[in-house]
């Protein structure tokens, strides 16, 4: 059977990397994104290259009828509670990939409340809602991957944005322990600075990092999917960020916060 791929944020940068990776695996897809035209540009060029099935959603996950249209296809497929058998429909969502997100270029204090507030749903509510939602249809197949693209700065003291992910990294951790034993992979990818268009629409200064710990989209999620197979939980693209990771956990916090504050 043909695996179903729901990718958040899907039209640029690293899930439009996810989308293309899985598209030459043959799966199917379920693109969501919130502009409709990049939607669809993104959804053509699949299906011309590929040849992939590709459904589309265009829907902001900050608005609650976005949230409930995407959570509404997670749900499509469940097994009925009595025969056990595929409820007739769409096919059900096999693989989730959780990548919707932005970020705040100032400080904590110095954004409104409700911006940090919003912030926060999209990195945290937000992907807690789709990750239950699919798992109530993965756990009686017995299958299925859960994906969040989380940061190195979830390892580090940054500001509400590694707050945010270092709660996606704990909630992997945990989540692929506990789900694991049934045949369901939960992973953070947690990528350093890639190459896409993040920096650029928050407002951040790129030119502040030095050119070497630049990734590629490309590195970052062909080593997450493989990670995620072998069943890590963390994934941590590039053996640069390895190091990086691991000396965070030891070196001094006040140091390390300094750092981690470049490129913003």
């Amino acid at each position: 059977m043909t695996d179903t791929v729901l990718i958040t944020g899907a039209t640029s940068g690293i899930g439009a990397e996810f989308a293309r990776q899985y598209a030459a695996r043959g799966c199917a897809l379920v693109l969501v994104a919130r502009a409709p035209g990049p939607l669809e540009d993104t959804a053509r060029e699949l299906r011309t290259r590929w040849g992939s099935d590709v459904e589309t959603i265009a829907a902001d996950l900050l608005d609650d009828d976005g949230l409930a249209r995407v959570l509404a296809r997670l749900g499509a497929g469940q097994p009925d509670p009595g025969s056990r058998t595929e409820a007739e429909g769409p096919a059900p969502v096999s693989v989730l990939v959780n990548n919707a997100g932005y970020g705040l270029v100032r400080p904590f204090a110095d954004n409104p409340l409700d911006d940090e507030v919003r912030h926060l749903r999209i990195h945290v509510e937000v992907p807690l809602a789709l990750a239950h939602a699919a798992l109530q249809s993965m756990r009686p197949r017995g299958t299925g991957t859960i994906i969040t693209v989380a940061s190195v700065a979830g390892f580090t003291p940054r500001g509400s944005y590694g707050a945010a992910k270092a709660a996606m990294i704990s909630f992997s951790r945990w989540a692929n322990l506990t789900y694991g034993s049934e045949g369901i992979r939960v992973t953070a990818v947690c990528p350093g600075f890639v190459h896409t268009r993040f920096h650029q629409r928050m407002g951040a200064d790129k030119s502040s990092v030095p050119g070497p710990l630049w990734l590629d989209a490309g590195l970052v999620v062909r080593e997450g999917i493989r990670d995620t197979e072998a069943g890590r939980a963390v994934s941590v693209p590039s053996a640069r960020y390895k190091v990086i990771t691991t000396l965070a956990k030891v070196a001094p916090s006040s140091l390390v916060a300094r750092l981690a504050q470049r490129g913003r």
